[in-house]
């Protein structure tokens, strides 16, 4: 909707209710600016213009103003209680099967050349940190290229097996870069920058929980971090919200984890309850959305609230599935016209820019080129494995690797895998290709220097 058609509709509205147009600001939206600044040409969010589409419904004295319904938020049933990223068996077959996790890491490694960090420390967020292969080998070259650099590293997660395997790789990185401040949190992604819950009753029940970890080596920190168990399995819980059908946490919950024997280089590094800044150098936005969440939805609770997040030079990179790939050949023989990644980056990076509005303007949205932005990783198999006679487990990892990139729900998967046409698809494209590989498109969103 464009200005013109939003100010045609107040003006219509004013006109019939008999009232001042500063006055409609103010009611609609707390706002008595609000039509002289449209007028203006400036820009609004897309929660403004619900707001004011839901006021004109409400208040119109004659029931005959017609406006665009604002999106539905996205809902899925409770009593499936389905998140597709939490199947534990598809997930972990993939992540042992496939390279894009170290393909992902080596893309997000070329961002440390751009960045400019500043005092106290090296800022990362990474938005999802599954299972921590990403953040330990990003780590890793973070390691290399600032060797003696401070690090504060937040990272958010809903699921407790996650936190789990990531902490298991944390006493290597600690012993290898001691000046480092690990942060983990469940709350969502408008929140965990912050590290602060929006609702007061969230802020109230959070549970913030601080570790300096004795020793000098990755044995001596992993038993430390190993008794965390009982305290993660106690507060790392999740509901699923009976509005959305989504998972959302029971509490908030943050753990900080540091070495005693840096805390005092650390101080001004350690965030403390009630007092933390986001203002990141780097954030990672790595498969952080489902593929057929909506636009609206990608944009608007996901990388907007990032992109806030970022500090002056800082830089947002975004990775999602792109398709167009052996992989969804696989899923397009067995569903035909299946395609769950609608959403292209240009798309997506245009809605962050309206959702943002005057508060992106100092922003650079970068979509860059295919040849830039796509990169490819592969299932990994021995060659004859593939250009033989392709045994049955090739076969099943092929499969998942197809289903999971595409998040093809478990219902669906159970109807085709009762017929067996499925393992004959993969084998078809497997030989066609002489193996399977996927592609992911990115994107980055940087914050202009001062």
């Amino acid at each position: 909707m464009t200005n013109e058609e939003l100010l045609s509709q107040i003006s219509g509205y004013c006109r019939r209710a008999g009232m001042a147009e500063s006055t409609f600001g103010r009611r609609a939206v707390n706002d008595g600016k609000l039509v002289h600044r449209l007028r203006e040409g400036k820009r609004i969010t897309i929660d403004t213009l619900n707001r004011i589409e839901a006021y004109i419904v409400s208040g119109s004295p004659d029931g005959t103003v017609r406006v665009r319904k604002p999106e539905p938020i996205e809902r899925r049933d409770p009593r499936a209680n389905f998140r597709f990223f939490e199947n534990r068996q598809k997930y972990l077959l993939f992540v042992h099967t496939c390279s894009e996790k170290r393909v992902i890491a080596d893309r997000v490694a070329l961002e440390f050349g751009s960045i400019h960090p500043r005092p106290p420390a090296l800022r990362v967020f990474d938005a999802g940190v599954g299972d921590g292969t990403v953040l330990a080998r990003v780590m890793r070259s973070m390691h290399g290229r600032f060797p003696h650099m401070p690090f504060y590293i937040a990272g958010k997660e809903l699921s407790l097996e996650d936190i789990k395997l990531t902490l298991d790789k944390l006493p290597d990185r600690l012993f290898e870069h001691p000046a480092t401040v690990m942060v983990l949190t469940n709350m969502n992604y408008a929140e965990a920058p912050w590290l602060a819950p929006r609702s007061s009753q969230a802020a109230a029940s959070m549970v913030w929980r601080e570790v300096a970890l004795r020793g000098a080596s990755s044995g001596e920190f992993e038993v430390q971090i190993r008794d965390l168990w009982p305290f993660l399995e106690e507060n790392w819980r999740a509901n699923v919200s009976p509005v959305t059908g989504m998972p959302v946490y029971e509490r908030p919950v943050v753990l900080v984890i540091y070495r005693e024997d840096h805390q005092f280089l650390l101080d001004s590094a350690i965030p403390r309850a009630g007092r933390v800044e986001a203002n990141f150098d780097l954030v990672i936005a790595s498969q952080p959305y489902r593929a057929r969440s909506s636009l609206n939805f990608k944009a608007r609770r996901i990388i907007a609230p990032l992109a806030r997040s970022l500090r002056s030079g800082g830089r947002l990179i975004g990775i999602h599935s792109h398709g167009q790939d052996p992989g969804l050949e696989i899923v397009q023989t067995v569903w035909p016209g299946e395609n769950p990644f609608a959403v292209s980056r240009h798309e997506l990076l245009r809605a962050v820019k309206y959702e943002l509005g005057s508060v992106g303007r100092d922003l650079n949205f970068n979509a860059y080129a295919d040849h830039r932005s796509i990169f490819r990783y592969d299932m990994e198999a021995l060659p004859n494995e593939v250009t033989g006679s392709i045994g049955t487990s090739t076969l099943f990892a092929a499969w998942n690797a197809a289903v999971y990139v595409a998040q093809v729900e478990d219902d669906r998967l159970t109807e085709m895998t009762q017929s067996g046409r499925y393992l004959d698809a993969t084998r078809e494209v497997l030989r066609k290709h002489n193996g399977l590989w996927f592609y992911d498109e990115s994107y980055v969103i940087s914050r202009r220097r001062d």
